[in-house]
């Protein structure tokens, strides 16, 4: 959420009242940008591609650099996460089990994409 805001802050900038300028309120930020917060559209993007991605044919490049693996040896330390891993910890919070099977069926994605909508925008 703090970052959001900073990047909201930056988008609507400061405004100058009584030739002060001023930098807006998370409430003055939250009345300008009435839409869902930006995490969430960034999560619920990440998933339509991800289904995307799975449907595709196995001969595209974008479904060879997604499922292929590396040569080679990696650096010491905690690996690097990949980009199907935040979409596997989005998938798991959201309690969507089996998720390749479900991903190659399109209407059967896109309704969990629209349920996961719900439960990702809140009360």
């Amino acid at each position: 959420m703090t970052w959001e805001r900073k990047i909201l802050g930056k988008i609507y900038g400061p405004t100058k009242e009584n030739g002060q300028w001023k930098i807006k309120t998370n409430e003055e930020l939250g009345s300008k940008y009435k839409s869902q917060d930006i995490v969430t559209v960034i999560k619920i993007r990440r998933l339509e591609w991800f289904g995307h991605v799975i449907r595709m044919n196995e001969t595209r490049s974008v479904k060879k650099v997604c499922e292929g693996k590396l040569e080679g040896r990696r650096g010491r330390g905690r690996p690097r996460l990949r980009w199907i891993n935040n979409v596997e910890d989005d998938l798991r919070n959201l309690g969507v089990r089996r998720w390749r099977t479900k991903a190659t069926d399109r209407e059967e994605w896109a309704s969990i994409i629209r349920e996961d909508k719900a439960k990702l925008k809140g009360p």
